[in-house]
């Protein structure tokens, strides 16, 4: 038994929501809790103090990006992820899996949301049963990956967490290449596994992932097949639907039939309202880059009832209305912008295309979601989560 990590978890409510733990090496993380996305080693506009300011918990990167630039060796050279970019909590990577999904499709993540992009530049060259055959986008050289690969790339990064390759499949496949990628998928992931015991220290731990789309017994199969394999933990991939109701009625199919006893994580997904419906199902960890990117386009999130929307979760601080605007973000926020800048300041940074901006708004919207989960934590504890929901969403 590896030592190093453990999960724990109770369900102390009337919902399948739970509260839990994950010890990794790096320290514990306590769940329901949210992942941020340091895909190139690094939070865009931010520190690693930054991050542990605002009360995160864990990040990941994003080994497809890492193994072309700077490259696992150089990572391994410098210490691993942790020491390279100065990061002492726990760490996930990912498996280059999605990185496979977008350039064999010409997309980005909203294909997965079922909406289809076609005007991308398509770098990848094939996909075979020995892995995918891709074009670098940095110097158009080629490259394999391999579910052995993927493993041997994440192992000398050096993260807590790793996961399995896959091919993540798009919205608008049919059931037929649904079933064979997912087969596929599921023996990449055995040889992900082989690998990952050939060279296992004790350092890190390795999740499974659940495909089949949209298709409720192909969700069964893929569930059923990570359950029989040795994995410290699953994570749900795939394609989630077409809009929000068939996502989470595709959360909900694979959260039924998940043992319980491994750490549930949710791939790719931080809308506030998607967590709360993911909590309700079980979910333990999710990740996206939401919450950062919108801040770079000087989006800042807030609760509904101060977003002016019953339909937003955030607010543009590029638009005029705040332009003499002396308040924070949101007033009942303790984090490092509120405490100290308006939103007129931050309008006039975004106009006048100052970078501190980027920063000021990443700031708050990292400490939002971490205030976010830990009210979700303490109300599962205290059976009142759709209180909670009513209180973020309205």
């Amino acid at each position: 038994m590896n030592t190093n990590f453990k999960f724990t978890s109770h369900t102390p409510g009337k919902t399948k929501a739970r509260l839990g733990t994950i010890t990794t090496p790096h320290g514990t993380i306590e769940t329901p809790a949210f992942i941020f996305c340091a895909t190139k080693a690094a939070m865009k506009a931010l520190t690693p103090d930054d991050m542990v300011n605002g009360d995160t918990q864990i990040i990941l990167s994003n080994t497809y990006h890492l193994l072309l630039q700077p490259g696992p060796e150089i990572v391994e050279k410098m210490g691993g992820l942790h020491r390279f970019m100065g990061w002492s909590g726990p760490m996930l990577t990912d498996s280059g899996g999605f990185q496979i999904f977008s350039l064999g499709h010409g997309s980005v993540a909203s294909e997965i949301k079922g909406r289809r992009m076609s005007n991308r530049n398509q770098t990848l060259l094939k996909i075979t049963e020995d892995g995918a055959r891709f074009r670098s986008y940095i110097d158009g050289n080629e490259h394999v990956l391999t579910p052995e690969k993927s493993i041997d790339t994440q192992r000398k990064l050096g993260a807590d967490l790793i996961v399995v390759l896959d091919e993540c499949t798009p919205f608008h496949v049919d059931k037929a290449y649904t079933q064979k990628s997912m087969e596929m998928s599921h023996r990449w992931a055995a040889r992900s596994l082989a690998e990952f015991k050939r060279g296992d220290t004790g350092d890190q731990q390795l999740y499974g992932i659940i495909q089949g789309g949209i298709y409720p017994d192909l969700r069964k199969d893929s569930c059923d097949f990570v359950n029989s394999q040795e994995f410290f933990g699953h994570a749900i991939g795939g394609s989630l639907g077409a809009d929000k109701s068939q996502m989470h009625d595709v959360i909900a199919i694979a959260t039924e039939h998940l043992c319980p006893d491994r750490p549930i994580h949710l791939l790719g997904i931080g809308g506030i309202s998607d967590i709360f419906v993911g909590v309700a199902q079980g979910i333990d960890t999710f990740d996206c880059v939401h919450p950062t990117r919108i801040a770079r386009h000087g989006s800042a999130l807030v609760r509904m009832e101060n977003s002016g929307s019953r339909e937003s979760e955030h607010i543009n601080l590029r638009n005029s209305q705040f332009r003499e605007d002396p308040t924070p973000i949101e007033p009942d926020c303790g984090c490092a912008t509120c405490k100290k800048y308006s939103k007129a300041y931050l309008h006039h940074l975004l106009k006048a295309k100052e970078l501190l901006a980027f920063t000021l708004i990443s700031i708050h919207n990292i400490t939002f979601m971490n205030r976010l989960m830990t009210a979700i934590r303490r109300a599962i504890k205290d059976d009142t989560l759709e209180q909670e929901r009513k209180h973020w969403l309205g």
